[in-house]
């Protein structure tokens, strides 16, 4: 198969082709087999809007869904070719930052694996969030560029003007298979502008000229918005998406029949978290100024075609944009937001759920809630919070309206392509219909109490840590022990997750191994995340752990029983070679603060035991496996909030009553630490611990810490450990997007053939 397209295309054989032209063979083969698979059947399509399309490296991936890897890796290894090396040469495309983005390329698999017509609709961004790398122990933002001419990307006809306030722009589609597993091929829509220009951002870092909207609109995802400049090119970024979308979807309902006043029974639209917010009043603007619907009509047609995820419980997350900047850069829909704004306070006297508050500051998600069919948590816990208190002003409007959606993850990718050792001997144990039906997954728990299926588990998972050894002696240089205990918190880098709280365990193991308390086993803490460009403490924390690193790496008396790694430029083809050498899945965050969480999920089927607070979809793991095979700590989340109703959380108290707590914290700003980091940012970070805490690391710490040496002691029995692994292995299909996305269809969607 392989052979005879590298004959076609260089006139000579696989043996003789370089691994890039092998590479450009199989993209080929690939896209001409998905193309296939095309299929848009239906009458009804969801069309799925999000900023964030975190797809990951997509040529094995898509072999995998297409049936054809095993056959293409034998084809190469009787060659003397690896398929791991080919993989190495595909840039991972710049489209997402964490889990929101990750998720939205997890539900386009699961929609075209379960052959449902929908397609995503996003941005393509040129240079994406940014590429990662560390200097002086600081994070620095470079762009991250990964367009080639040999790619994924393929350029339509589809173009349209979209009108600001200053300025018109031209769009341009550019399209993404997004192929099913075993079923339909479907798109990724991808909106640009060919004035796009990469070489306005400065040289080695990520700075451009905000205001140079024809040129600067699609270069970044999430451009910096510590300045007004930065806020409104985000904007220019959500209506240049929704602008598109409404027009692609407008135009795809009436080549079908719609009449428009119909669009319900063509089309259902997705939004994912409020970035999509303002394709409502856009679609109303629409219908009434070109397609001649009264406001009535128009409102009533669009409440009944979109539906909002809610993704977050941060208030600072849920967007509200100043109505000055709303009449600058859109101003042909802020009529429509005011209307509806006025229809809102027609019927609601509660001033919490108007649209416009009184500082002028326009709720986004206040539109998404009012004016959709569906408003739907990701966790059963992360639901029940924005019913009983976030959005429970809204709760009492529209209860009908909040559905739970528990999400998932795309779990052939995240065990048959990134631990493809660990799937073959599942299949061996019970046969291949899981990679269909996760739940079959179940069925390995008949082998709990065998002892050789467990030491089989133990040995795949030491062959998986020893690759990543080599994989991060290769990339970064550093030295780690295969027959540690890995340890891993890999996520995007904020307060809530409590990066800080992990590394605070770092200092503690650091002076207990120093008093001569030394670990049975050697731990190695593996560390994964960026930091948004203008989130100052976030970058601090940082900064810490590298301190730490370097500390622990150059003392000889730790150093053989405690190592600490940042992994530089954290993103999911690392991800594919982190999570199966995982033990210990670190999910510290605050309790009632994170949604649902999906690397969780991932560790967790790779075989990984959660060190977690209940929060987030942590709290249906532990109902899955059962509180012996999950380890959890903290104060509830109620209890959280009960604290910040309260106001009666002070660190302050924590730091001056707590003789230990005191001594972790002071640390940051030691003699040993000061001589290595920075002395402003460590002061920072020290400060911020003791007079702020806004999300109450030191609440947790010393249960955090007594539970995570429990963990290391059961560790030591390994036969023990190996069961509770086998038990979370079992119990994660139901956390397959599959799952999750035939929720979607069953409860808000409704598609049919």
């Amino acid at each position: 198969m392989v052979n005879e397209k590298c004959v076609s295309k260089y006139g000579k054989e696989l043996k003789a082709c370089t691994d890039r032209e092998i590479y450009i063979v199989l993209l080929e083969l690939v896209k001409e087999l998905a193309q296939e698979k095309v299929s848009n059947k239906g009458k009804k399509k969801v069309y799925y809007v999000s900023a964030e399309f975190l797809i990951g490296k997509l040529l094995s991936n898509n072999m995998i869904n297409l049936g054809i890897f095993e056959d293409v890796k034998r084809e190469l290894e009787e060659v003397g070719k690896n398929i791991c090396d080919i993989e190495e040469i595909e840039p991972e495309p710049s489209l997402g930052n964490g889990g929101l983005g990750r998720l939205a390329a997890c539900f386009l698999d699961s929609i075209a694996s379960l052959g449902l017509n929908g397609d995503g609709i996003g941005l393509n961004y040129h240079l994406g969030l940014f590429k990662q790398v560390f200097q002086n122990h600081l994070q620095k933002e470079t762009a991250n560029p990964w367009m080639e001419e040999n790619g994924w990307l393929r350029k339509t006809e589809v173009s349209y003007p979209v009108e600001f306030g200053d300025c018109t722009v031209i769009s341009r589609m550019y399209d993404i298979d997004v192929v099913g597993y075993g079923n339909r091929t479907t798109k990724l829509h991808l909106f640009d502008v060919e004035t796009a220009d990469e070489s306005i951002v400065t040289p080695g870092g990520i700075d451009f000229d905000k205001k140079d909207i024809a040129r600067n609109l699609t270069l970044f995802l999430y451009p910096d918005d510590s300045d007004e400049a930065g806020r409104q090119l985000r904007i220019y970024q959500q209506y240049f998406m929704v602008s598109n979308a409404a027009r692609l979807i407008i135009k795809e309902c009436r080549e079908k029949g719609s009449t428009l006043h119909d669009l319900p029974d063509y089309a259902v639209i997705q939004i994912n978290d409020t970035h999509p917010t303002m394709i409502i009043p856009e679609l109303i603007r629409i219908l009434t100024k070109e397609e001649g619907f009264t406001m009535d009509e128009a409102v009533e047609v669009v409440s009944k075609t979109c539906a909002y995820t809610n993704h977050t419980i941060l208030a600072e997350a849920l967007e509200k944009w100043p109505m000055e900047y709303l009449e600058k850069v859109v101003p042909a829909i802020v009529p429509i937001i005011q209307e509806l704004d006025k229809r809102v306070r027609a019927k609601v006297s509660d001033e919490s759920t108007y649209i416009i508050d009184k500082e002028n500051l326009v709720h986004m998600a206040h539109i998404d809630i009012h004016y959709g069919f569906s408003v739907n948590g990701v966790a059963h816990l992360h639901t029940e919070i924005l019913k009983d208190s976030e959005l429970h002003n809204f709760y009492e409007l529209y209860p009908e309206k909040f559905n739970n959606k528990t999400n998932g993850i795309t779990f052939r990718r995240w065990l048959l392509h990134c631990n493809e050792e660990l799937a073959v001997y599942i299949s061996e144990l019970i046969g291949d219909g899981y990679k269909k039906n996760a739940m079959e997954l179940e069925k390995l728990t008949q082998y709990l109490d065998d002892e050789n299926v467990l030491d089989r588990l133990m040995q795949i998972k030491k062959n998986n840590k020893l690759r990543l050894k080599q994989y991060l002696k290769a990339t970064q240089n550093v030295d780690i022990d295969e027959n540690s205990i890995y340890d891993i918190q890999v996520k995007r880098l904020h307060e809530y997750k409590r990066q800080q709280m992990n590394a605070l365990y770092v200092i503690y193991k650091y002076l207990e191994i120093k008093k001569g308390n030394k670990p049975k086993t050697p731990i190695t803490v593996i560390f994964g995340a960026k930091a948004a460009p203008a989130y100052v403490i976030a970058k601090d924390i940082i900064h810490l752990i590298l301190c730490l690193q370097e500390l622990i790496q150059n003392d000889p008396e730790v150093n053989p029983y405690l190592k600490v790694v940042m992994v530089e430029n954290y993103n999911v083809s690392k991800a594919a070679k982190i999570i199966p050498a995982c033990d210990i899945s670190e999910q510290i965050s605050l309790a009632s603060k994170e949604a649902s969480g999906t690397g969780n999920m991932k560790f967790m089927l790779n075989g990984a035991l959660t060190l977690g607070t209940m929060d987030g979809a942590n709290v249906e793991i532990a109902e899955l496996v059962g509180d012996e095979n999950i380890y959890t700590f903290g104060e509830s989340s109620q209890d959280v909030i009960n604290h910040y109703n309260n106001h009666d959380y002070r660190a302050a108290d924590y730091y001056i009553e707590d003789k230990q707590i005191k001594e972790l914290v002071d640390f940051i700003i030691s003699s040993e630490i000061m001589r290595i980091g920075d002395v402003t940012t460590l002061l920072r970070l020290h400060t911020e611990l003791i007079y702020k805490d806004w999300f109450m690391t030191l609440l947790d710490l010393k249960d955090y810490i007594r539970t995570r040496e429990q963990m290391y002691q059961d560790y030591e029995d390994k036969r023990n450990w190996a069961r509770k692994s086998l038990m979370n292995i079992a119990k994660a299909g139901f956390f397959s997007s599959d799952r999750t996305i035939a929720e979607y269809n069953e409860d808000i969607w409704k598609l049919t053939e």
